[in-house]
């Protein structure tokens, strides 16, 4: 599973999206395509890796699907994607 987990943030949309999730909050797809600038298909392509990889689930409210980072998380699984984020943020904070 870890191989999964690792493949589906190794994408760059993908990891900002998981970023954005962060927050623990419900975000749509709609918004999650603005702050990654991906097209409606993209974004929806890239979000089923992630639910695919066990990280997301979704819920339809309407028209819109939101997503959130899966609460059920093995704990070794959630661990590393805080550490990929962490890693994330620092790398954003040397780049800038």
């Amino acid at each position: 599973m870890i191989l999964t987990v690792l493949n589906a943030l190794a994408e760059p949309t993908r990891l900002t999206a998981m970023a954005i999730l962060a927050d623990h909050g419900e975000h749509c797809v709609c918004e999650l395509m603005e702050r990654c600038s991906a097209t409606q298909s993209r974004m929806s392509r890239h979000m089923g890796v992630l639910k695919a990889a066990g990280l997301v689930i979704d819920r339809r409210d309407a028209q819109w699907v939101r997503y959130r980072i899966n609460p059920d998380l093995p704990a070794d699984i959630s661990a590393a994607v805080e550490a990929v984020l962490a890693c994330r943020k620092t790398a954003e904070r040397k780049a800038a």
